[in-house]
């Protein structure tokens, strides 16, 4: 299912007062496209929103398993909206073993959806998170597509590398990250 900015902020929308309705609140950390798409950086569908994490008296935890509270109503609302019972993806959870980009908290957007608090990675981090994605995709990916329209300036992509090569500290990671960024640099 391609979910639309619109769709993206209704499911939101409801999730939130379905939670509060329930007497019950969440703060969970967005990245990718789907926060891309609600911070009005990017201008396309995508498929799901992406949560690395969730946040409980400012203690950050991995977003894998989400609360099964949560996880139902989430599924409720995919069902009604049509979005797919998979439309809050836990998948980037695993980025927190390595760790986000230092500040990445600091500088995260919030937004509000009643018993829901939202956070958005900032475009700093985002550019982190495509670069780092982009390295083992194609040049036609999402990932790829997005780092592009992000516009990063030389700097921004040399903060990212250095991020990209905690990440992952093997010679072939290195030169794939240098070949990406190439490509990037050609693109721009």
């Amino acid at each position: 299912m391609n979910i639309s900015i619109v769709s993206l902020e209704q499911a939101l929308e409801v999730l939130g007062q379905l939670l509060k309705d329930r007497g019950h609140h969440y703060e969970v950390i967005a990245i990718g496209g789907g926060g891309l798409l609600l911070l009005g950086l990017i201008d396309r569908t995508t498929k799901d929103l992406d949560l690395v994490a969730r946040l409980e008296n400012d203690t950050i935890f991995s977003s894998f398993p989400l609360p099964q509270v949560l996880l139902d109503a989430a599924q409720e609302v995919g069902r009604a909206l049509q979005l797919g019972e998979d439309w809050l993806n836990c998948g980037p959870a695993s980025l927190l073993d390595s760790g986000l980009p230092e500040g990445f908290l600091n500088r995260m957007h919030t937004r509000h959806y009643k018993g829901l608090t939202l956070h958005l990675a900032d475009r700093i981090d985002q550019i982190c998170l495509k670069l780092y994605a982009s390295v083992d995709h194609e040049p036609q990916s999402k990932h790829y597509m997005d780092l592009i329209a992000l516009k990063p300036s030389p700097n921004e992509l040399e903060y990212a590398k250095k991020w990209c090569l905690t990440q992952d500290v093997s010679e072939a990671f290195a030169m794939m990250l240098d070949q990406t960024l190439e490509s990037i640099r050609d693109y721009s």
